[in-house]
């Protein structure tokens, strides 16, 4: 059934207490006039600014009622004729018990007509009197068409605004931009469109990042999840072969959403590693390689100390995420963020949450490819790591003698140097046992002595900056070679 028959539905059958959630008053006010054509009722409004008015007629009459909460119901308990009510961020006044008892009576069909009243706002939270009396019903977000459609009245208007000078429209690209705006309600992406339009004139590729950046602001108003806007190119990371060419074989299925019959779209990795080898680049880099935007989710500002709280935050969280989709999503060091003992010890919150967390990861149908990263293999939980939940566990070991002279000629050249002037070979022999991020901090390190000796950095500075270096390796390698051992036969060497 369409959402205008579902709606009709309701109303035929006498549903006394209708509650609809949404950001888009004009949308569901014209959703309720086109379901008339279904089933006849006298159709009204309600505002505290603009008082009870019908607006089924020709026109809209003047209010039938003050504002006032109070009177408006008794206006609608002693109506003669049966009528749909809808009563716009009316939910705050029924914290007053005579609103509520009011309200009560209607719903109940006491002395009055079978009316079917209506809630309509942002978020209807209702008394556990009234919520057993309600039913919820949500409005379909708009389709490809909807939305193509509300792109080119955007185009008119703006062409009507600027004398009649016409957008410039790249067709393929208002495709991606139309599929980029799914999921969000009318109101929101018109907001989008326009900002898009109206920002050069123009509607082309280059306009992808920048609705990447405005529907991410949109959607996360609660500051759980990060926009990260550097994503990095597989090009800018060393090594890590095996993992590029993985990526790169589920690009097309990933990025178009049309997986061929039989084959499973791709849903997400775990790269487990020593630290500093450049797992959070490689997150970063996967997003680079999809061609979409990468969201972090901040796992220490989901937890709150009252009940229930967390596990809504991380819904939301979640909710939002595949609002943004096609996106990357980055949980980093999972392990700290699911840290618990699996029991009671903090009321059961951290069991909830990996509980929801393993649901979504296993039912989730949108285009949301998940990478999480990890240190600590011996506190990750063992539900996390059986086969099915992520399609593959990645080890990101320490860099091999090839890969250290990539990552010496990468930040050598990042920096402004010229790789071809030091023995690359030679200095990843002396940086064995480092990881990349190890690396990187001697070359720093040998920069900031060149520049005290002021004087252009040297192979010898480098070298010395290796030798009085103590990579963790060394300060940890009973730990660093329990991870190996343990990864070397239970995960896929990333390179």
């Amino acid at each position: 059934m369409s959402e205008l028959q579902d709606l009709a539905a309701l109303i035929r059958a006498g549903t006394p207490l209708i509650v609809i959630e949404t950001p888009d008053e004009a949308r569901v006010v014209d959703l309720f006039r086109q379901s008339l054509l279904h089933v006849w009722r006298a159709l009204y409004r309600w505002s505290i600014t603009e008082g009870l008015r019908r607006i089924d007629l020709d026109g809209e009459d003047p209010p039938d009622t003050a504002p006032d909460a109070g009177a408006t119901l008794s206006a609608i308990r002693n109506a003669t004729q049966r009528g749909v009510y809808l009563l716009l961020d009316f939910h705050p006044y029924l914290g007053y018990a005579g609103t509520q008892r009011q309200l009560r009576e209607i719903l109940q069909r006491r002395d009055c007509m079978p009316h079917c009243v209506v809630l309509v706002g942002q978020k209807i939270e209702l008394p556990a009197e009234l919520e057993t009396l309600a039913t919820r019903f949500a409005p379909r977000l708009p389709d490809a068409n909807a939305l193509l459609k509300m792109v080119q009245d955007e185009a008119r208007g703006y062409a009507a605004e600027n004398g009649g000078k016409r957008v410039e429209v790249d067709a393929e690209a208002v495709k991606q931009i139309v599929r980029n705006l799914q999921g969000l309600s009318l109101t929101d992406a018109r907001r989008i469109a326009r900002q898009l339009i109206f920002r050069d004139g123009v509607l082309n590729a280059g306009d992808l990042p920048e609705l990447s950046k405005l529907k991410f602001e949109l959607l996360n108003r609660s500051g759980h999840l990060h926009y990260e806007f550097d994503t990095a190119r597989f090009a800018d990371v060393a090594g890590a072969r095996r993992l590029k060419r993985w990526i790169e074989q589920r690009r097309k299925v990933f990025v178009e959403g049309n997986a061929p019959p039989g084959l499973d779209p791709p849903k997400g990795v775990l790269l487990l590693g020593v630290q500093g080898c450049g797992k959070s680049l490689l997150a970063k880099a996967v997003a680079g390689g999809f061609g979409v935007p990468l969201v972090r989710l901040d796992f220490g500002t989901l937890y709150d100390k009252y009940h229930g709280e967390t596990e809504r935050n991380l819904r939301q969280a979640l909710a939002s995420t595949e609002q943004l989709a096609p996106c990357v999503l980055w949980i980093d060091e999972i392990e700290k963020g699911l840290a618990g003992d699996g029991g009671d010890s903090d009321g059961g919150v951290s069991r909830r949450v990996l509980g929801y967390l393993l649901t979504w990861m296993a039912e989730r149908r949108s285009q949301v490819f998940l990478v999480a990263t990890a240190n600590q293999v011996q506190e990750l939980q063992p539900e996390l790591l059986r086969k099915g939940r992520f399609d593959e566990i990645f080890f990101v070991d320490l860099p091999d003698a090839a890969a250290r002279e990539e990552i010496f000629a990468l930040h050598l050249r990042r920096r402004a140097l010229a790789p071809e002037d030091f023995d690359l070979p030679a200095l990843a022999q002396a940086a064995e046992g480092f990881s990349g991020a190890e690396i990187e901090q001697a070359i720093v390190a040998a920069l900031y002595a060149a520049h005290a000796a002021s004087a252009p950095l040297s192979e010898f500075q480098l070298r010395a900056e290796l030798k009085q270096a103590r990579p963790l390796s060394v300060l940890m390698a009973e730990q660093v070679r329990a991870l190996r051992e343990w990864a070397r036969e239970r995960t896929v060497p990333a390179d």
